[in-house]
């Protein structure tokens, strides 16, 4: 995913924002569209996230369809991951890079047939990459964003509540993490289910037609309001991300940060043949200079967040983003971008207002990801 930004002039509004609360806080720019910091608020939000179910719009990032005998091919081309031997109805997460090796974004690939592949990410780079390879081949690539609706049901009951509006299994065992199944019926919706989230906590991304948008979130919510179904959105989501570890584009990453610098190292398979930015990356993977760490902070989450960071007097890096943890019972933690050096977990950095950094085990939250594979 790529950052938010501050500016809110001529936003979109998202498929869904006819049913957002007179509640909803100030809207930031997604890729776009106004997107409310928070609905109602953002302890509660969280709280949904984290011991009931919540559901969060994700219509927002780009979603790309590549078309055609060549559809494969041209996907591998770009994408970190190997998508030819990909098992069926599984999905990979990975990383498209410029051809010197640099970070351009993070995306999800689904072969969803030999002759069509859905790219997921925040960054239009990836489509011209896409494009650019698709030049002379039986491939067609298309911008589908604004044919699709996408609710992310995230929380420990999420499995409970779409088993409500499903006859499909949603067993772990039926529908592991990083599955898919292109065809389903939720509350009576033609719907595309990804099993993941953004989160760290057992999830699914829904996607329905537009045009049917607001019947999914009605449908959510009915089902739902015994077991404390409740609305959120931005704040509440970087709370979590922030604690999963989970990094973002122009925030955690930039174009000049690599995969190995930024987290996502293990999502570069040089063993699947040639794409973009390979033999860059080859070069790259034994000199890397930064980190993205985890840091708690003995200040307030507003001072903190993207203050820059000094050990034994030299400036080492910055804090990408900071929040009040509810893990680590308020404490504020941030992600942030390091020298290698100065990565390793204990070691302590200064703030330039005397405050202290301490480089934390990533993530703080569910080291082992036990709970989005429940």
């Amino acid at each position: 995913m790529t950052a938010p930004s501050d500016a809110t002039t001529d936003l979109r509004p998202t498929p869904f924002a006819a049913r957002f609360p007179e509640t909803a806080g100030e809207a930031i720019d997604v890729y776009g569209f106004a997107v409310p910091l928070f609905l109602v608020d953002v302890d509660e939000e969280y709280d949904a996230i984290r011991h009931r179910v919540a559901v969060l719009e994700f219509s927002m990032l780009f979603k790309w369809d590549v078309r055609g005998a060549d559809a494969v091919a041209v996907a591998d081309a770009v994408f970190s991951r190997n998508l030819r031997d990909l098992a069926a109805r599984r999905i990979a997460y990975g990383v498209v890079v410029d051809e010197s090796g640099h970070m351009l974004d993070d995306v999800t690939g689904t072969v969803l047939a030999d002759d069509h592949v859905r790219i997921i990410g925040g960054n239009p780079a990836t489509v011209d990459a896409l494009r650019r390879h698709a030049e002379g081949r039986d491939a067609e690539v298309t911008e589908i964003r604004d044919t699709l609706g996408v609710l992310s049901v995230q929380g420990p009951r999420s499995r409970e509540l779409l088993q409500r509006l499903t006859d499909r299994d949603m067993s772990n065992e039926a529908f592991p993490y990083y599955s898919y199944d292109p065809a389903m019926t939720v509350a009576g919706i033609p719907a595309h289910v990804n099993r993941m989230g953004f989160t760290a906590e057992l999830g699914y991304e829904v996607m329905v037609p537009v045009e049917r948008a607001l019947e999914l979130w009605d449908a959510l919510f009915e089902a739902g309001q015994d077991l404390g179904v409740q609305a959120a959105s931005a704040g509440a989501l970087m709370v979590a991300r922030v604690e999963a570890g989970m990094v973002m584009g122009e925030v955690e990453y930039d174009a000049t940060s690599t995969p190995f610098e930024c987290r996502m190292g293990w999502a570069v398979d040089f063993d699947k043949g040639d794409f973009q930015g390979r033999e860059a990356l080859l070069s790259l993977k034994d000199g890397v200079s930064a980190r993205v760490v985890s840091v708690v902070v003995d200040a307030d989450p507003d001072a903190a967040d993207g203050a820059r960071l000094v050990d034994a007097g030299e400036d080492v890096g910055w804090v990408t983003m900071a929040v009040p943890s509810p893990v680590l019972d308020g404490k504020t933690l941030g992600l942030a971008r390091v020298a290698v050096g100065s990565a390793k977990i204990g070691t302590t950095l200064a703030l330039a207002d005397g405050a202290v950094a301490t480089v934390v085990r990533t993530p703080v939250y569910d080291p082992d990801r036990d709970r989005v594979r429940s």
